[in-house]
């Protein structure tokens, strides 16, 4: 009954990335030798007198890779769900981490206990092409530079820290999920708004990340939100993106200063 069950399970995974395959397109973006593949799913019935949120989704360790395909296996059908691509139009961008990166770092961190995390690296060439993408999407298309917002899990989530912990003044929420960071990192962070989910029983990132990280957002006067799921393990994205709340408050976030 268990192999039963798996086996149904992985046919769902399979079937929604091949449904996102088909809504969200292909692109890459390139500087100089570097490049990072991306989907990209538009606004619905688009007005070229709109300006419109961009959202990045920064996946986890599992959908690194070069297929352009993998990073669509968790949360891209949230933002294809009918209702949602009505109510809340946005670009919404997936891009993939390749196989021996680690999106905020050059290599898995040896312990996510948050003090052993770095403090301070430079950044890598994938935030870097990230970093950029943005600015070219808000350059380039018809997008609100104040209502630019990063989500992630795993190991996607300790890239949301990262990123924004660096650039701060180019987001107006972050959404990390089942992440971790050092929280000396989250000092100057304020005008960007938080929501931090992980489960309390999480045996991959310890969930002393995500309280830290509250603790420390709360103690610089940051807008957080923390939410944790009771007897929850790694897998925590699944609780996040039920929440009925979550589209809706981060479409109330804007970046009302400009740094």
């Amino acid at each position: 009954m268990k192999r039963l069950f798996m086996a149904v399970a992985m046919l769902v995974v399979a079937v929604a990335v091949l449904m996102a395959q088909d809504s969200y397109n292909r692109r890459v973006y390139k500087v100089g030798n570097d490049s990072l593949p991306y989907r990209e799913l538009v606004p619905q019935k688009m007005s070229q007198d709109v300006d419109y949120p961009l959202i990045i989704f920064l996946h986890g360790a599992g959908e690194r890779g070069i297929d352009n395909e993998k990073q669509l296996t968790h949360g891209a059908q949230m933002f294809l769900n009918p209702i949602n691509r009505d109510k809340y139009k946005a670009y919404v961008l997936f891009p993939q981490c390749p196989e021996d990166g680690y999106w905020a770092y050059d290599s898995r961190p040896q312990s996510f206990v948050p003090d052993s995390m770095p403090i301070q690296e430079e950044p890598t060439t994938q935030v870097k092409l990230l970093r950029g993408l943005i600015l070219n999407y808000v350059k380039n298309y018809n997008v609100d530079p104040n209502r630019v917002y990063v989500m992630g899990l795993s190991m996607g989530g300790m890239a949301v820290y990262d990123i924004v912990a660096r650039y701060p003044q180019l987001f107006a929420a972050a959404v990390p999920i089942c992440g971790t960071v050092n929280p000396e990192r989250l000092k100057d962070v304020r005008g960007v708004k938080f929501r931090i989910y992980h489960g309390d029983a999480d045996n991959v990132v310890t969930v002393e990340g995500s309280r830290r990280a509250y603790l420390e957002l709360k103690e610089h006067h940051v807008n957080v939100n923390y939410f944790e799921f009771p007897g929850i393990t790694h897998g925590s994205w699944v609780q996040a993106f039920n929440d009925p709340d979550l589209l809706k408050w981060m479409f109330k976030c804007i970046r009302s200063d400009r740094d």
